[in-house]
């Protein structure tokens, strides 16, 4: 058998290896019941949909005609994960609405078409949505400020 979609076949692989980590990890939570879900219950049922939705990817890959895996977006990797790994971080220390706008403006740096107004809105109305439904509708206690 010969892959014809490398990008089909990869991303199927990319979900099974994520649904088969998601069961891994829930295994060590108490499962529950349909009617009773425990915390494992949840995530073993995601896992499983993720690994069915990846092997269905994966077997198209053999099956459909597709391009090549072409150079790996290195740019766009490095600053997407520096951007979460800095929201992780800043929600706590600098405060809800500087994490969010960094977290935004680092994550559309990685776009090939990047312009900082068009960045910076995304972010205002990010943060308004997000103070709206987390702060005030979910009554969230995230801090605003870092200094709180």
């Amino acid at each position: 058998m010969k892959i014809t979609s490398q990008e089909d076949f990869w991303a199927g692989i990319m979900f099974i290896a994520f649904g088969a980590l998601a069961i891994f990890i829930a295994s060590d939570y108490p499962y529950g019941t349909a009617a009773r879900m425990g915390p494992g219950y949840f995530p073993t049922w995601i896992g499983i949909v993720m690994v069915i939705l990846g092997l269905m990817i994966a077997v198209s890959g053999f099956r459909v005609q597709g391009q090549g895996i072409g150079k790996w977006p290195w740019k766009a990797m490095i600053l997407i994960s520096l951007a979460f790994i800095f929201f992780g971080w800043a929600i706590d220390n600098l405060g809800f609405i500087i994490a969010l706008f960094v977290m935004v403006t680092l994550a559309a740096m990685a776009g090939r078409d990047y312009r900082w107004l068009e960045a910076g809105i995304v972010a205002i109305v990010l943060i308004i949505g997000s103070w709206a439904l987390f702060i005030k509708a979910l009554e969230l206690s995230f801090p605003l400020w870092w200094w709180r």
